[in-house]
Order: structure tokens, then sequence, then C-alpha cells
């Protein structure tokens, strides 16, 4: 599948007790960081993700990352067929970048592009 779903987020107010409630309710093994905790599939079985608190709107949101070879180029794309840019391209340092786009309803979807290898 060409751009595939690469990675999913969960935000949240309160970031402890929501990774608390997702590592009962479905096992998943996390790692805290400074901005997020770290959903970490155990095997080749699922992606990964990350549950963040923004500490602003949205506060409660589940968006999905696709990975794209050029994020300004799907940003122009996704404006010419009637969404919006809402994240313009952000470094996640030494993995890559995001953007946060949104479809023609106001849905939010994240695209990635990981740093060349």
């Amino acid at each position: 599948m060409p751009n595939p779903v690469v990675h999913f987020e969960i935000g949240c107010k309160n970031r402890e007790e929501t990774q608390a409630f997702y590592g009962s309710l479905f096992g998943w093994n996390m790692e805290s960081h400074e901005h997020a905790s770290m959903i970490l599939p155990d095997d080749d079985s699922g992606i990964s993700g990350h549950i963040s608190a923004l500490g602003h709107e949205p506060h409660n949101y589940t968006l999905i990352y696709v990975q794209v070879d050029d994020l300004d180029a799907y940003i122009a794309k996704a404006e010419e067929l009637g969404g919006s840019s809402i994240v313009p391209p952000t470094e996640v340092p030494g993995m890559g970048h995001f953007a946060w786009i949104t479809d023609i309803e106001g849905t939010f979807v994240g695209l990635w592009k990981p740093n060349e290898s």
C-alpha cells in the first residue's frame, strides 16, 4: 500500500492516568518520556504509537499518521482538495518530521516523513 499508516497518537489531559488506563485495558507496553508515553508493540503485529498531553486544545483526540515522501507536497495537495494545514512540518529530532492536516470535514490526520537512512 502506498503511504501506509505507520503510527498513532492518543491525546488527553492527564497523560499518566491515560497511560494507566490503556496499559490496563490492552496490556500495552509503554515508556514514559518528557512529552509523551511511547506505546511499543511487542512484536511485528502492530504499529507504534504514543499518548500525549499537549497542554492546550485539542485535548482528547485519536490521530493516525500516514507516511509520505514530501510533507509540503501532501499539505498542498490536501489544501487543493479542500482540506487544511493545522500543524506545519515539525521536526522530531533524530527521527523525522510530522505535520497535521484536516480533511474536508475537519478530521485531523497526521503526516510523517522519516529521516533518510
